[in-house]
């Protein structure tokens, strides 16, 4: 059974009666100081290496509506209207390079503050920044996987047919969205051609969760695990709207764990959270490794 996409999250008035999140990160670096946290993190910590979030005050939200599992799997026009858009916008993505936020995330878990990371992206730019072992909640755009026999395949594989089967397809990549979409004009779409799984000639689709898909149950086991042996969830750049990634703050809550969000914006955890910081998230962490570094002199 699929879920119903969630796509826009209305906060109710135990969110809005809240005061708003402090520009302290203080408290959240002495909890991160202790060790044992989770960090929990979403697109607004991959928005300054040139990849928008969906919710924030430029969203891509406000203008886009992203391809959901049942719009994918119900026509061939789908299909050619998500790969022909995606072909150009998986470019940019791979092109991206982490930045402060990344690079601080796999400072922390290399000194050992870190039990785990988890993330909502599917733009791989934690690993680059060297994070090990990180959970990719919704898949990673850099893999391809056949809806028919289960094939999976490296994206660059895929880009190279594409690229063959496409000499004359002509399209620019004019604002690129979390989920690797990018805007593109109907008469152009049409002209692309979309290549089938080389195993069985069944239907590719790129190895992500889309909206109205379920994330694989092993993959949710394995981060309720990471969060029940953790001390607390640190929450980077998410607004939490989809339940994929706000059933674990709500978990960590309920087991008395700490909750720290660092957000632009409210964000659906905030009733659950133990202390709250709102800022871009390369200004918080930069300020959050300091006090780190200071505790360890």
């Amino acid at each position: 059974m699929r879920s119903r996409p969630t796509l826009q999250w209305a906060p109710g008035p135990e969110v809005l009666a809240l005061e708003p999140g402090t520009a302290d990160v203080t408290p959240i670096a002495d909890v991160v100081a202790t060790g044992g946290v989770v960090v929990l993190s979403g697109a607004g910590i991959s928005t300054e290496s040139g990849i928008p979030d969906y919710r924030g005050e430029t969203g891509s939200l406000r203008t886009h509506t992203p391809m959901t599992y049942g719009d994918f799997t119900a026509s061939e026009s789908g299909r050619q209207r998500y790969w022909a858009r995606s072909h150009l916008g998986w470019r940019t993505i791979a092109r991206a390079n982490p930045n402060t936020g990344h690079r601080a995330v796999a400072t922390m878990q290399a000194r050992g503050y870190l039990d785990g990371v988890i993330t909502q992206n599917v733009d791989g730019l934690h690993q680059a920044a060297g994070a090990r072992d990180v959970i990719e909640l919704h898949g990673n755009l850099d893999r391809v996987i056949c809806l028919d026999c289960g094939t999976t395949s490296q994206r660059e594989v895929l880009d190279r047919r594409l690229r063959a089967a496409n000499t004359t397809f002509e399209g620019e990549a004019t604002r690129i969205n979390p989920d690797g979409d990018v805007e593109l004009p109907d008469d152009i779409v049409r002209t692309f051609t979309v290549v089938p799984c080389t195993v069985c000639g069944g239907v590719l689709k790129p190895d992500v969760v889309f909206f109205g898909e379920n994330v694989p149950k092993s993959r949710v086991e394995r981060c309720y695990r990471l969060i029940d042996d953790a001390n607390a969830v640190l929450v980077l750049g998410s607004s939490l709207t989809v339940m994929s990634g706000f059933r674990f703050v709500r978990h960590a809550a309920k087991a008395g764990k700490s909750v720290l969000i660092i957000n632009q914006g409210i964000t659906r955890g905030d009733p659950y959270a133990e202390y709250r910081v709102n800022l871009p998230l390369g200004q918080a962490l930069t300020e959050l490794m300091e006090q780190l570094q200071r505790t360890e002199l």
